[in-house]
């Protein structure tokens, strides 16, 4: 008997990285192996030196295939087994390990958009539809699109185990959000990407394809974001830690801009529930602010905070590591580690 095992991977397309899938056949009981790939088809080698490692770092069971068949997510090596220059979770792992007894949690909102014959699933031949309004959390056919590709979706990842915590209808026609966490760094940010392959490999089954354009419709119809709650065992026992991390990310928040996905400035306008990208605010309870404290943290004095920047087309292992590296140090300064 044997066994298939998707091999997943995540390419070196600027300035968005994209996911790439192979699959292997193993024996029944086999470990699962190294592999290569040819990088000069993934923007990740030259042809005249192509080879590239695949290096399994997350396993879980594949929805799809069902069986004793695995989803195999991959770190991407040089042949010499260092990580490559498009390999963003080697240097999440220092930064998490470094910061590991502060106990960093992490759940990202994963916002995304169905397209369909060049247009977003839902907008009619020609035109637009009604103005948003009624389109989020929305129930019924003139307010919801793609409601059988989210379900079928939202049902893969939790039998691959993964950690998805909802699902909601956006402002946005065609548009959806999926949770995942709380976990930590790396384990939030590999099972989010394992949940976008499955998003995109699901959605074409319904000849439906899922983007992460951060504004896929120009105008006044809101973007797509990966809205990105945070805490630390310091945050979630005081305020005077929450304070200090919402401090801590102004004064470095250009670095967070430039690290929280390609064409920010589309999406973060003022407008439509976001702060201005060129600058930094945080509030109680303000979804115009570029960090939200929610009310409940204010009143019980401990939580969480939520980064409203990140873009829906983000590389989840950048920006935990920019927040990780950023909140802790500034905590630990503080003496609030």
């Amino acid at each position: 008997m044997s066994y298939k095992a998707e091999y997943i991977w995540i390419d070196g397309t600027q300035p968005t990285a994209r996911l790439r899938s192979k699959t292997k056949i193993l024996a029944d009981g086999a470990e699962l192996p190294l592999w290569g790939f040819d990088g000069s088809s993934t923007n990740q080698a030259p042809g005249k030196s192509s080879d590239c490692v695949l290096k399994p770092v997350f396993t879980c069971p594949d929805p799809i295939r069902g069986g004793n068949d695995v989803l195999v997510l991959c770190e991407v090596l040089d042949t010499d087994m260092t990580p490559h220059p498009s390999n963003t979770r080697a240097r999440l792992r220092e930064v998490a390990e470094r910061f590991a007894d502060q106990d960093s949690w992490f759940g990202i909102e994963q916002e995304y958009t169905f397209f369909k014959d060049g247009r977003p699933l839902g907008f009619p031949v020609g035109g637009f539809p009604a103005p948003q309004g009624f389109y989020y959390c929305g129930v019924g056919a003139d307010e919801v699109f793609g409601r059988d590709i989210v379900e079928a979706h939202l049902e893969a990842c939790l039998e691959a185990g993964l950690a998805i915590s909802g699902i909601n209808a956006e402002v946005m026609p065609g548009q959806w959000e999926f949770q995942v966490g709380p976990a930590g760094p790396l384990e939030v940010s590999d099972q989010l990407w394992v949940a976008r392959w499955l998003l995109y490999r699901i959605a074409e089954e319904f000849d439906v394809s899922a983007t992460l354009d951060p504004k896929p419709v120009k105008g006044d119809w809101n973007g797509a974001g990966a809205h990105t709650n945070f805490s630390t065992k310091a945050m979630r026992a005081g305020y005077d830690a929450i304070i200090t991390a919402c401090e801590a990310l102004g004064e470095k928040s250009q670095e967070h801009i430039a690290g929280y996905g390609a064409e920010i400035e589309h999406r973060l306008t003022g407008m439509h529930e976001t702060a201005p990208w060129s600058e930094y605010s945080y509030g109680v309870s303000n979804r115009g602010a570029s960090v939200r404290i929610p009310w409940q943290v204010e009143v019980e004095k401990q939580g969480y905070i939520e980064d409203r920047r990140p873009n829906a087309n983000c590389d989840p292992y950048v920006v935990t590591r920019l927040i990780v590296g950023t909140c802790c140090e500034a905590l630990e300064k503080a003496g609030l580690a």
